[in-house]
């Protein structure tokens, strides 16, 4: 099996370090704004805040709650949670419970029990459409207004002067149910039952005061897209510029060293002209030029000087130091000699023939050298 080539693993591994990116920094926030009165999906509280607006002392609370000791605040707070939270309550609120407010949370986690898990339950309101098999065990202190046989959906106990109210869910009355009047009517009547100002907390949901966002240096550009989709985005667009920048100067594996061309001005002329003479289809000119070449050629390995000689002084001296057949040599030097045109073929072969005596000449003088 062939091993994947080295641009394509690399390939792999950025393409697995994006999808990374992504899950690790995918956007919450349907889970943020899920019980949000500002939200209009289905898991949002935006229809039952406009419904209680109508005849309700009710605002959007969106500063952290341990602000409310400490601004004096008093009143029903509702929070209302994305995902389910435990019954901790932190003692700052402890403390404002106790001086006489009421908390309600909506989603806290209990027990699953064997319940269906869509249920209508009856309530003072009406039936209360529930969707959770998750069912609280009363205390002997704890009431309940919101039950069944497998225990309670919704129940409150006494803390101090005040109370705390917990619901197993935290879609109540969500934009879910709004075919269903009862649950809006049922959370209404669970947060005025105090005839107290109603406080909905929306800082748990991303929703700040200005003053807020200052305290907690929160007031900058960077801050908010790292809490919107667009951040991840922007991670993965620089990650890919990187990578373009880094590819575009660097290549997959070891640099390799460019030869640079050593150009050869005789070869580049002879190349040219040979380009020219075979066009102008003079094989005879060549024929000429070549024989006196190759035959100088020979003369100097025969020690015949460099001077041009008649074809028969050649072959006494081939006859004398070679002592070869001449019927080779004396074809190539009469063809020299004639000056006429031969066609394409018959100059190639013309040429493979002189190779040939030139190459007679160099294996005699290499016998005579290991002779001696």
């Amino acid at each position: 099996m062939k091993k994947p080539k080295r641009p394509i693993l690399i390939g792999l591994i950025i393409l697995g370090v994006i999808i990374l990116i992504t899950l690790i920094g995918a956007p919450t926030s349907n889970k943020i704004y899920a019980g949000s009165t500002y939200n209009r999906a289905p898991a949002g509280y935006g229809a039952w805040y406009a419904f209680m607006e109508q005849n309700s002392n009710i605002v959007r609370w969106r500063k952290p709650l341990k602000y409310l000791e400490e601004e004096k605040v008093t009143g029903t707070v509702l929070q209302i949670n994305g995902n389910l939270q435990s019954l901790f309550i932190d003692d700052s609120l402890t403390e404002w419970v106790k001086a006489g407010n009421t908390l309600i949370i909506l989603g806290v986690v209990q027990p699953v029990t064997n319940a269906e898990f869509t249920s209508m339950l009856e309530s003072n309101a009406g039936n209360v459409k529930v969707e959770t098999r998750r069912r609280h065990e009363l205390n002997k202190n704890e009431l309940t207004s919101l039950k069944d046989s497998f225990g309670a959906v919704v129940w409150q106990e006494q803390l101090g002067k005040g109370k705390v109210i917990y619901s197993t869910t935290p879609f109540i009355a969500a934009n879910a149910y709004q075919d269903n009047l009862s649950n809006f009517k049922y959370l209404a009547d669970l947060v005025k039952q105090d005839k107290n100002k109603i406080y909905v907390d929306e800082y748990i949901h991303g929703y700040k005061d200005p003053k807020v966002k200052e305290s907690e240096a929160e007031g900058n550009l960077f801050s908010y897209l790292s809490k919107t989709a667009l951040f991840p985005a922007l991670i993965q667009l620089g990650f890919l510029i990187l990578v373009v920048i880094w590819a575009q100067n660097r290549r997959f594996g070891k640099p390799i060293n460019l030869n640079t061309r050593v150009i050869d001005n005789s070869e580049e002329y002879i190349q040219a002209l040979a380009q020219v003479l075979e066009k102008a289809d003079c094989n005879d000119f060549v024929v000429e030029m070549l024989g006196k070449e190759e035959q100088l050629k020979l003369q100097k390995s025969l020690s015949l000087g460099q001077q041009l000689l008649d074809k028969q002084t050649i072959i006494n001296a081939w006859t004398e130091q070679i002592k070869t057949p001449t019927a080779q040599l004396n074809e190539v030097l009469s063809i020299s000699n004639e000056k006429r045109r031969i066609g394409e073929r018959q100059l190639l072969n013309w040429l493979k023939k002189w190779q040939s005596v030139q190459g007679e000449v160099e294996k005699s003088k290499n016998s005579s050298v290991v002779r001696s």
